[in-house]
């Protein structure tokens, strides 16, 4: 059923605005035959090409194989929103950590998206980056939460602009829906596949050797790592799993006893035609990406053509829904009325992993494999980051990464059969409780 589940998938995808306004390279080369590095990375996504990028600038050879093409996975197709924070809040880090790593657990989130912006200026990558993101509350018990949220991003040093009331609210985000909002300018979005793009260009003129259709089969564990595919083998003493590990392609196989800790969430964006530049302007003021703040969310924004890019329908039992464009569209119009009937060109989605707390999860097994995983749909900003922190601590400057260890992740209950259904369970108590406003 996963194969299935995949090939569906990397379907849909094909119709996403992101492949069809991105140029790829003529189809990469897979592994043949045997190759040694310091390091090899599984996966190429935005925290697999961050941390051959860093490694290879620390003077370490670096393999990183990908089981498809560079950001076929979540860092393709997700929403383009670099966030300052995590998923989780900061609560997990203050109770776990202490007030002064939880600090400086936020204060990396926030270099994670400064991070995207030094990356895109260094490398000259067009990737339509853009700062600037509004939050935005449904009802008045969401805009209590909204506002404990936004005076924690002023106490913690990202300064925010407080609207509430329609009048004020209107002129962030021109939605009836909409009761408070906060913009701030350190957050920001972009084309996710350009970037992800322009770093596996980056990675490779650093020396980065990138394999694509070489999916990691096996991965012998010992003083030194040997990562098996269908055609070659790669010998390093080092590794980095930064791959969908709950994929039953090769997680399960490469290291099933972190796969349990992390779920697969399927999330669907829809991209309409392109609309006039007032319209646009009057709907979304600073060009800025937007979300909600139900557990369910909405998240949105315009692309560099004025096409809206809508998301927010989401499954939580790894079945891709039906008719997705119509029941999306019908949403983007109960928020944005004007746009009700607007053509929609694209429709796209898929897989991006959880952790039970919404706080990423990075650690070791055993001395010299690395993971990361659990982003939680905060990725495009906190792989980056992640990257870097991994590629620190194999040179042996692992104080930052540690940070992240010593958080502690609970694996999701029910085992390997019930894990999906329970969470699917869950998920409808929490559609029910965004519904009731509470």
């Amino acid at each position: 059923m996963a194969a299935s589940l995949i090939h569906s998938d990397t379907q849909l995808n094909q119709k996403s605005y992101y492949e069809a306004t991105a140029t790829r390279c003529p189809g990469g080369e897979p592994l043949y035959g045997a190759v040694d590095a310091d390091v090899v990375i599984v996966g190429g996504g935005f925290a697999g090409l961050s941390a051959a990028l860093e490694m290879a600038q620390r003077g370490l050879s670096v393999v990183l194989l990908e089981a498809d093409r560079i950001g076929s996975g979540a860092s393709g197709r997700n929403g383009g929103q670099a966030i300052v924070g995590y998923a989780s809040g900061q609560e997990p880090f203050e109770e776990q950590l202490g007030a002064e790593d939880a600090k400086r657990a936020w204060d990396m989130s926030v270099e994670a998206v400064d991070l995207v912006a030094q990356r895109v200026e260094q490398h000259s990558i067009d990737c339509d980056w853009v700062r600037g993101y509004t939050y935005v509350a449904e009802t008045q018990a969401k805009a209590k939460a909204l506002r404990e949220e936004a005076d924690g991003h002023e106490r913690l040093g990202v300064p925010c602009e407080w609207a509430e009331g329609n009048e004020a609210v209107r002129a962030l985000v021109n939605s009836p829906r909409y009761v408070a909002a906060f913009h701030e300018k350190r957050s920001g979005h972009l084309h996710p596949l350009k970037y992800a793009l322009g770093l596996a260009n980056a990675a490779r003129e650093a020396g980065v050797r990138i394999y694509e259709h070489s999916a990691v089969t096996a991965l012998q564990r010992g003083e030194s790592l040997r990562a098996i595919t269908a055609q070659g083998v790669v010998t390093a003493r080092f590794g980095v799993l930064a791959g969908n590990c709950m994929l039953p392609e090769y997680g399960p196989r490469v290291a099933p006893e972190i796969a349990p800790r992390i779920m697969p969430v399927g999330t669907y964006i829809i991209g309409t035609a392109p609309i006039e530049q007032g319209l646009s302007e009057r709907l979304i003021a600073h060009n800025a990406a937007v979300c909600d703040n139900n557990f369910v969310l909405d998240y949105y924004r315009f692309s560099v053509e004025r096409r809206m890019l809508f998301g927010g329908r989401v499954s939580y039992t790894t079945h891709t829904p039906g008719n997705l464009k119509e029941v999306m569209a019908r949403r983007m119009g109960e928020v944005f009325p004007e746009l009700a009937g607007t053509p929609v060109d694209y429709v796209w989605g898929g897989f991006v992993d959880i952790s039970m707390n919404r706080a990423p999860d990075f650690g070791r097994l055993g001395d010299n494999l690395y993971y990361l995983q659990g982003f939680s749909g905060h990725g495009v900003a906190l792989t980056g980051l992640a990257g870097q922190l991994v590629a620190d601590a194999v040179v042996g400057q692992a104080e930052r990464f540690d940070v992240f260890t010593r958080l502690q992740h609970r694996e999701f209950p029910g085992g390997a059969m019930l894990r999906t259904p329970s969470l699917a369970l869950g998920m409808l108590w929490y559609r029910m409780k965004d519904a009731l406003g509470r």
